[in-house]
């Protein structure tokens, strides 16, 4: 049995992407309590059911993007995709978000 399935998180993680970098278009910024009365902003996605629990990297990425205000976020595309970081003295998996490229829109070929 695969333990994310045991245990299945509200918000997105690095596992879920199964290796895949996803284009998404944010929906809403939500701050939220995540547990322990710990509050963070969450990103919600169109059509995507889980949200993603921003950190301090990825929300400056994205203000790089669009600007600091949230607000200006909404509608707009990111690739979100798994980067090996340093978490308290250990490598693990993390989310990271970038703009889109040109290299990550489907090629459509001819029939």
């Amino acid at each position: 049995m695969n333990i994310n399935e045991a245990f299945p998180s509200k918000y997105l993680k690095a596992s879920d992407l199964s290796g895949h970098t996803v284009t998404v278009t944010i929906s809403n910024v939500a701050k939220e309590d995540i547990g322990k009365g710990e509050e963070k902003l969450i990103l919600y996605f169109q059509g995507k059911q889980k949200g993603m629990v921003l950190n301090k990297t990825n929300a400056n990425n994205i203000a790089t993007l669009y600007g600091p205000e949230t607000e200006d976020w909404m509608g707009q595309p990111i690739v979100i995709f798994e980067a090996m970081v340093d978490f308290q003295g250990k490598t693990v998996p993390a989310l990271r978000v970038r703009g889109p490229q040109p290299k990550d829109k489907p090629v459509r070929r001819k029939p």
